[in-house]
Parts: C-alpha cells; sequence; structure tokens
C-alpha cells in the first residue's frame, strides 16, 4: 500500500474522531496527516513525510490556540437553569420548616422543604437561604 494511502486513512480517521470528540487536537493531528498525504504523493521519503507532519502539527497548534483562547473569552460563563438557579436564591418560611417537613417561597413559587441541619426548627416567616434540591424539596437554612 502506498504511504500517501495510509496518511490519508489516519487523516480520515482522525478527522471522524474529531466529530465524535469535539477536542481540537485530534482534528489538528487529522490536518497534518493530510499535509503528510501530500507529501507522499508528492513522492517526498518517509522521513520528509514525518518532517511535514511534525510542521503541520505545530503550525496547526500555534495557529489555532490563540483563536481558541479569544474565542473562549468571548463566551460568557454558563449560567445555572432549571431547579439548580435555585440553590443560593432566598426564600420565605410559609409554614414552620423542621428535618422532616415544611413549605416555603421561593421566587412566587410554594415549595416543601426541610431544614438543612435536621435539628433547627424554622418558624414562619423566617427568611432562608436554598442550600440544595432534593427532587421536589428544598434544603433550606436560617439567614444569620
Amino acid at each position: 500500500m502506498d504511504d500517501w494511502v495510509i496518511w490519508l486513512i489516519l487523516a480520515v480517521t482522525l478527522g471522524v474522531a474529531e466529530i465524535f470528540t469535539l477536542t481540537t487536537a485530534l482534528g489538528l493531528l487529522g490536518g497534518a496527516a493530510l499535509f503528510a498525504a501530500v507529501a507522499a504523493g508528492l513522492g517526498l521519503p518517509v522521513p520528509l513525510q514525518l518532517v511535514v507532519f511534525t510542521a503541520a502539527l505545530a503550525t496547526g497548534v500555534v495557529a489555532v490556540r490563540p483563536l481558541a483562547r479569544r474565542q473562549l473569552m468571548r463566551t460568557p460563563a454558563a449560567q445555572r437553569f432549571g431547579i439548580q438557579a435555585l440553590v443560593g436564591k432566598p426564600a420565605y418560611v410559609v409554614r414552620e420548616v423542621t428535618g422532616r417537613d415544611g413549605r416555603v417561597q421561593i421566587g412566587g413559587e410554594e415549595w416543601s422543604a426541610r431544614a438543612y441541619d435536621e435539628t433547627l426548627v424554622i418558624p414562619a416567616g423566617a427568611i432562608v437561604d436554598v442550600i440544595e434540591i432534593e427532587g421536589a424539596t428544598a434544603l433550606v437554612y436560617p439567614r444569620e
């Protein structure tokens, strides 16, 4: 089998793997293998093919790293959503909260609640912080 075919198979394999992993590293390796396939197709010996592969990979790393870094700076920080967005929010105790049960109002919605510290009894009317959400129950702790 010709060298260029081997390089081309390697490039395609790495390209497909990049699609599934989205790591960029495999894409850079695949691109470098593609350059090496061209070098092999031009009739360069294997040591020079390896030099072309290494040079293409180094150029790819040097060129892609600043672009990736710039993109990361533009991307906004991930925001929590759903029930995880409630963690850390204040809540108003509607019905006394103990280690077993209770009711709180979080952002206009009423939730079942339990005290995060099972020994606490939090009276109605108190302001608490949501520490964790377990299913449909908020685990809360009183504000100081």
